[in-house]
């Protein structure tokens, strides 16, 4: 209630309440923007630890002339945990409840962790490979990068069907792309995959979102691919024959599920045209 003073005409407003004094709702963070903001937090450090590691020690001419182990090991790590922060703060969001910032928290946290962060990598992957040409790979790194913009705007604007993703996720997108690179193939079938996951990501197929079984499988595949990249890190027995295989993996799942997802919309395509011809027949 405002009162006025007689003398003075000025109006006098009673001390707003605690409670007004809060952060607006709109600002208040909750659990799964946290584990949004793990998310982002991983893709700097994998920014961080391919430039500290891999790229001034190259331009020094400190290292072998490859990409450094541990270093590399390290980032695509980061990159596998920010993923496990995505998964978790999705069904956390669903479980409890999300802020009014957590969409586009999400979409810029999967910006930075696998737009940027593996676009990065390819475009080091460049500068640093004896085989390969510099120039042509920012040019690949730019595509993963704008491929992932462009994926993470459509799905801000598109509305699917429940349970489906329209072009290959972010995240499985950004862990094919490096593991492509961590295969050494020569450096023409690397570009020419990496622009295939890139057309993936932008493409309308459609891919399965990640929940019940598919979201336990995919964490433990997680985990089971930084077991892979310390060993091979580590210089473990094997470990480079390990990591080799969990990378030609990761590639031909990324080659798969689009067959499977095509397979499906076309049986699906011949069943209803036959209900519908064998409904104009009755």
């Amino acid at each position: 209630m405002t009162v006025i003073d007689p003398d003075t005409q000025a109006a006098w407003v009673p001390e707003a309440d605690e409670d007004d004094d809060e952060m607006p709702l709109s600002m208040r963070l909750s659990i799964a923007d946290t584990l949004t903001l793990g998310n982002a937090t991983c893709g700097f450090l994998a920014v961080y630890f391919t430039t500290t590691g891999v790229l001034i020690p190259h331009l020094m001419g400190n290292d072998d002339g490859g990409m450094a182990r541990h270093s590399a090991a390290t980032a695509v790590i980061l990159m596998l945990l920010a993923s496990v922060f995505d998964l978790f703060d999705g069904l956390v969001a669903r479980k409890l409840r999300s802020s009014a910032m957590g969409a586009e928290l999400d979409n810029l946290s999967d910006l930075i962790s696998f737009g940027l962060a593996p676009a990065y990598f390819v475009a080091v992957w460049g500068m640093v490979a004896s085989d390969a040409h510099q120039r042509v790979s920012v040019v690949a790194a730019v595509v993963v990068m704008l491929a992932v913009v462009l994926r993470l705007a459509r799905f801000s604007c598109v509305t699917l069907r429940d349970g489906i993703f329209q072009g290959m996720p972010s995240p499985f997108g950004a862990l094919t792309v490096v593991s492509i690179v961590l295969l050494g193939l020569p450096f023409i079938p690397t570009l020419l995959a990496i622009f295939g996951v890139a057309w993936l990501m932008v493409s309308r197929v459609e891919y399965p979102k990640p929940r019940g079984r598919l979201a336990v499988a995919m964490l433990s595949w997680i985990v089971l691919s930084m077991g892979l990249l310390a060993a091979w890190a580590f210089e473990a027995p094997g470990g480079e024959l390990l990591l080799q295989t969990g990378c030609a993996l990761q590639v031909v799942l990324g080659a798969v599920i689009p067959l499977f997802a095509t397979a499906r919309r076309v049986h699906a395509f011949r069943d209803n045209r036959r209900e519908a011809r064998a409904a104009a027949q009755n």
